[in-house]
Parts: structure tokens; sequence; C-alpha cells
């Protein structure tokens, strides 16, 4: 079997991708894109190399597990084509894809989907390029038409469910547009209300209390977070409020539908503005990778107030609870030691996921605690996730690491290496996996190109060119 330049077998990888969840648990996405896949290699005429998918993967980023893993087989040789059923699987943003197209011919592959419309000529592929953008551009007003309805919803006074179970201590309706309590988890609600505000309990006793009741956590979990018995006291929507109050929150034509003598929680919409954003982490052998979730409120006469039934909780319960809790804060996980190694210093050496502090309480001294380092991975995913099961003392790992970092500054010749090929990268331009440099360097090039384009299209009408002027 011969390659289209007649060197060679045709070797193709095949790429799928889902962007949700919900997608990537139910697989039925991924087999499709695959099955279509390998029917058009097979008609083709390719070797199939490897099929790579990505589950649960935006495509606004190329930061991906499965497309690292088809950069570095092409980065390898001896692939010809790489195949995805729809352009938007490769990257959803144009200019990642020109990214991809590019580098991809530095090593004789070429990449193509199933959609394509146009070819490999310069028509074709400007074609291809007006279609991504108005694609992008559609992307866009439907999000932000998604948006407008939601606020629309809440402004009425409905719950817009974003998510697939309601606040802890309530249930959804039929509709799914309102809150009705369920008295079963609310019992749990009004009882951490007492321990805290009227029993002046602090949060870690009340968190011991639940588990040792074995009473589930609003993840489900049988673990407690103080953070989620913190967000229950500060939530309004376990606050009563009277009717004049909720009135003045809302629309004339909200307030109508309610009855002056009920009283009501407040549950907010669009009180904070979330930002998620895949970051990627050099571990000792691979590249993984973890999401990270940025909250920020949003200006308070933006939020948006939906009146949800009373929780049944007592208001002076309530402003207890947030007076006994206002002034706590998180105790560090250092202690009081000079330095500790979390923030990417200590990766775990079976996942390359990042190690975290943990301490522990001495049984027989409450005030001693013991310091460790452990897997998250492990601990929020389980044992199939990372196999790394035991924690290591914190002092014994920290002498160790000083003793290395002591000796490396003590050797001039090392640091002066490490610095220079640091300076060598620099000078190199693009650094292979530092995706938003590249996408920088390249956009910057098409920058560059724009220009000339632009400066030749000026010239051609008149029948000259740039070098009689």
């Amino acid at each position: 079997m011969q390659s289209t330049n007649g060197h060679g077998p045709k070797r193709a990888i095949l790429y799928a991708r889902v962007s949700t969840d919900e997608q990537a648990r139910s697989g039925y996405s991924l087999a499709q894109q695959l099955e279509a896949l390998r029917e058009y290699a097979a008609r083709k005429g390719y070797d199939v190399l490897e099929e790579v998918t990505d589950s649960g993967q935006s495509g606004a980023s190329l930061e991906r597990p499965g497309m690292d893993r088809v950069r570095d087989l092409v980065a390898a040789g001896g692939v010809s084509m790489v195949l995805a059923q729809d352009r938007d699987r490769f990257a959803r943003e144009p200019a990642y894809h020109y990214l991809l197209r590019k580098e991809f011919e530095e090593h004789g592959t070429r990449i193509r989907s199933l959609n394509d419309r146009g070819n490999d000529s310069p028509e074709g592929e400007l074609t291809d390029g007006i279609l991504d953008q108005l694609a992008k551009f559609e992307r866009a007003k439907t999000a932000e038409r998604t948006r407008r309805g939601k606020l629309r919803k809440a402004r009425e006074g409905k719950i817009v469910a974003t998510r697939h179970t309601a606040t802890y201590g309530f249930l959804y309706n039929e509709s799914r547009d309102g809150y009705v309590v369920d008295e079963q988890k609310m019992t749990v609600v009004r009882r951490d209300f007492r321990m805290i505000g009227i029993e002046a309990m602090g949060m870690r006793a009340v968190k011991r209390i639940l588990e040792h009741e074995g009473i589930p956590s609003p993840t489900g979990l049988r673990y407690w977070d103080r953070t989620a018995i913190r967000n229950i006291v500060w939530d309004d929507v376990y606050k009563s409020h009277p009717f004049e109050e909720v009135a003045e929150l809302v629309s004339p034509e909200v307030a109508a539908l309610l009855s002056p003598e009920e009283r009501y929680g407040i549950w907010w919409f669009n009180k904070r503005r979330t930002s998620l954003q895949q970051v990627a982490e050099d571990g000792l052998d691979r590249r993984s990778y973890r999401r990270r979730q940025k909250r920020a409120f949003r200006p308070r006469e933006e939020w948006i107030a939906v009146p949800v039934p009373d929780a049944g909780v007592p208001r002076e319960w309530v402003n207890s609870a947030r007076e006994a809790i206002k002034d706590n804060r998180s105790f560090s996980s250092a202690g009081d030691r000079f330095w500790e190694l979390s923030g990417g210093v200590l990766v775990c050496c079976a996942c390359g996921r990042r190690m975290v502090p943990d301490r522990r309480r001495n049984s027989r001294d409450s005030k001693r605690f013991y310091y460790y380092y452990r897997c998250k991975t492990r601990q929020h995913k389980g044992k199939d996730a990372c196999q790394q099961w035991k924690s290591y003392r914190a002092g014994e790992t920290e002498v160790a690491i000083w003793g290395f970092v002591s000796d490396l500054l003590k050797d001039p010749d090392r640091l002066r290496i490490g610095l220079e090929k640091m300076l060598e990268e620099k000078r190199n331009g693009l650094v292979r996996g530092d995706l938003d440099r590249e996408a920088k360097a390249w956009a910057k090039k098409l920058v560059e190109l724009d220009h000339k384009r632009s400066g030749f299209q000026a010239w051609l009408p008149r029948g000259l060119s740039p070098s009689t002027s």
C-alpha cells in the first residue's frame, strides 16, 4: 500500500472528541465518530496507526491529553494523516486549527476532517477559513442568546436549573423552574444552624457529628467539608424573608404571584462570574491536566432575586450562626514550619499530579499536629485514579529536598548550565508544549502576512508591483 507520494504506506491517526461529561459517560458520540472515521480510512486505503480520544474535553483549547498524544505521534514521524469527523473536533478556534495544520505539515502530515468543504488549494483554504469564522460567530451568538434567556427566566421569578441537583435541602419541581422543600435534608440544614448559632459549636465539631452519624454531604459523599457548612450558613436561600422584603427585590409582576402572609428564601442568580480553565502540569514522565475554576462576585446590582419556599430556619438562628463564623479563618497547612513544598514543587510519582500538604491531630494531645504530603488525586477520585497510597512525613521530606537544593546552590556550574538552557529555549522562539506562546507567535505571523497581502492588493489594480514604487 503506497502513500500519496509513493514513498511508503499510508498511515492515519483517528481522533475523536466530545466536549461534555455527559457525552463522555455515555460514549455514544465517541463511538459514532470512530465508526465513521474507520469506514473512511478503510475506503481510502489508510492503515490506522492509533485511535485517540478526548472525553469531556473542550475544543476551545489545545490543552488536552488526547491532543498531546496526537502531536507526539506526529512528531515521531511516519504519519500521513490525522483524521477527525468534523473540523471543530480538532479545535473550535480557527487560529488553533491553523496552528495544528502548520505544525503537522512540518512532519509531512496532513490534517483532514470528513466535513472539509474546500481542498488544499488557496481558494479551498480560504473557503474553510471563512466558514470556520462564521461557525465561531454563530456559536458566540448562540451562547449570548442562551444567557439572555436565562436572565429573562430569572427575572420572571423562576429557578434556572443550571445544575443536576437543586440546592441542598430542596428539590426541583416537575417543570424544574422552582424549588420544593426536601424535608429529610432540610432537617439537617436546620440542625446545622441550631448547632452553630444556638449551641455555639464550631464547624469542625459539626462536621465530626455529621460524619459520625453517617449523614451524606451535599455532594453525596460520606465526608463533610467545612466549606460546605460555611456555604450553607451564608446562603440566603435558607434565610427567612417577609413578603415586604422580597417585594423590594423582585419585579411587581413576580411580587403579585406571592402571598403577603408567607415568608420566602432568596435564591440569587447571576451572583458570580465563573470561568473554567484547563491547566497543564508536567509530571515526572508525562503531562497531566487539572481544571482550575475562577469565581468572582458580580456587582450587587446585577444579582437577580428569585423567591423560593421558606426553609423553616428561624431567622435569629441564621443571624447568630453568621455572627459566630464571620471571623473564622482557615488554618495554614504549613503550621509553624519555615516552608512547605506544595504549589508544584512536589509531585506524585504515580500520576504526576501535585502533592498537597495535610495535617493530622495527635490522638493523645489535641494541641499537637503531624504534617504530611499526600496525593490529592487518590483522595478525591479513589485508588483507580492513582496507585499512590502513601503519605510522606513533612519533616523528613523537607529535609531531603532542602539538602538537594542546598547542594545545587553550592554548585554554580550546574546553575549556569540550567540558565543557558532556558535562554536557548527563549532564543529558539517556540517551545513545544507552551500553547499560548505558540498561538501568539502564529497570530503575529498571520498579522504580518495580512499586511503584506493588503499591500499587494493595493498595487495590483493599477498593474504595478511593489518593486516599481
